[in-house]
């Protein structure tokens, strides 16, 4: 969430800004709730003061013997007035809250101005296609010709958009999602985190996919209890370890990881990514977050993205880095790097991680806080959350890339302690 004292002092700066991200403000209906509370609030204190002088005459008319009915009256007239006021306040600033908890983060100043994708900035590639010498198959079909990837059953259980994994390919899925977890914490220098897969609505409210996107969750309700939806990522969930906590500057920085299932009802997407792996309502990922002190916290984005090219570059799987342009960027980043694997039957570069400097945004709405050293007082974190990867868009990008003529698929080294020494399986 934006500080609301920046949206009073510099409100046409913080919608220039926001336009740059396709946001158009409503600067005038926020103009006229500030004019409006401020007047009310002006009232309110007037009103305030002088019934406080009233009440403190009516001690002294008492004393001299005098009628204090009228001022008593008065100061009953004024209690109304004010508890009048006092709910008007209060409906103003519920208002104000809204459009607070509405409005996406502000871009960083480094970040390049776009409208759409078409904006975003390649930063640098690693890895070269394999030209292959026969004719290459998708992951669906590599996956179908032995049963061991299953669309049909999946359908018949759940619906489109998911997918069962059986045999090899399931054992490849676990062993990948294996290999990132020992990397980050092995490696990279994360704590493991197993966390809950269903959240309360304020978790969500604290990452910013609510109150704005709720239509893409998955949501239980519960008579007479609060309701329930199943984790779009394991970034609500770690994140939320530090909501309402004022963390000693000497535990920072923080950085926890995660495999957890992620669910998404995928609103909008009709149309896009039906075939396969790449778009779907439940998947795995291994989800790397970091709190940290807010001088750091670009310098921690360049490593959150080191640590998930690492996982392409071990897997020596071909990747580009984006820096994404303003119109591109999810609600809560100042900044974001996506990184886009080939995948050789689309002959293109698809997204597979997407790590991001949310900066104070989502701090101030779970007021995670540290405790300034030099000043002794609290101060709003930064927060950082970063793909290290996307599981099933890996397996995706391992099956086609390490295809063979005959169909089979060749094991990637780093991946074969994992997989009991197998080296090719099909």
């Amino acid at each position: 969430m934006l500080d609301s004292k920046l949206l009073r002092s510099n409100l046409q700066d913080v919608a220039d800004r926001l336009a740059s991200r396709g946001f158009k403000l409503d600067v005038a209906r926020i103009d006229a709730l500030e004019a409006k509370r401020k007047e009310v609030q002006t009232l309110t204190e007037k009103l305030q003061a002088e019934r406080n002088a009233i009440s403190k005459s009516i001690g002294q008319a008492k004393a001299r013997g005098e009628d204090i009915a009228p001022l008593m009256a008065s100061v009953e007239t004024m209690g109304s007035d004010l508890a009048n006021g006092k709910v008007e306040l209060e409906a103003i600033q519920t208002e104000l809250d809204a459009i607070l908890l509405g409005l996406p983060n502000l871009p960083d100043a480094s970040v390049p101005v776009g409208a759409d994708e078409d904006g975003n900035v390649e930063i640098r590639r690693w890895g070269t296609p394999t030209a292959f010498d026969f004719e290459i198959k998708d992951h669906v079909a590599l996956g179908e010709q032995h049963g061991w990837l299953d669309f049909e059953t999946a359908a018949k259980l759940s619906g489109a958009r998911f997918a069962l994994l059986r045999g090899p390919i399931a054992r490849l899925h676990r062993a990948l999602a294996q290999f990132m977890i020992n990397l980050h914490t092995g490696e990279h220098g994360y704590e493991e985190a197993y966390t809950p897969y269903l959240v309360q609505a304020p978790a969500l409210q604290g990452t910013g996919q609510l109150p704005k996107f709720e239509e893409e969750l998955f949501k239980i309700s519960r008579e007479g209890e609060a309701d329930f939806y199943l984790i779009p990522t394991a970034e609500v969930t770690l994140t939320n370890i530090v909501a309402g906590e004022i963390v000693e500057h000497k535990a920072l920085p923080i950085k926890l990881v995660a495999h957890t299932p992620c669910f998404r009802s995928e609103a909008g997407a009709s149309g896009r990514d039906t075939r396969g792996m790449i778009r779907q309502h439940q998947f795995d990922k291994v989800e790397m977050v970091q709190i940290v002190e807010p001088s750091t916290s670009m310098d921690a984005l360049e490593g959150l993205v080191g640590n998930a090219e690492k996982v392409l570059q071990l897997l020596q799987l071909p990747y580009r880095t984006l820096s994404l342009c303003t119109g591109d960027m999810g609600f809560s980043a100042v900044k974001t790097y996506d990184l886009e694997v080939w995948v050789p039957s689309q002959d293109k570069y698809r997204e597979i991680s997407s790590c991001s400097n949310c900066g104070d945004f989502q701090a101030r709405r779970m007021q995670a806080r540290f405790r300034n050293p030099e000043t002794g007082k609290p101060e709003l974190v930064h927060t950082l959350n970063g793909s290290g990867l996307a599981v099933g868009r890996t397996l995706v990008a391992v099956l086609e890339n390490y295809q063979q003529a005959d169909g089979s698929i060749r094991v990637p080294d780093v991946l074969k302690p994992y997989m009991g020494g197998i080296e090719v399986i099909g």
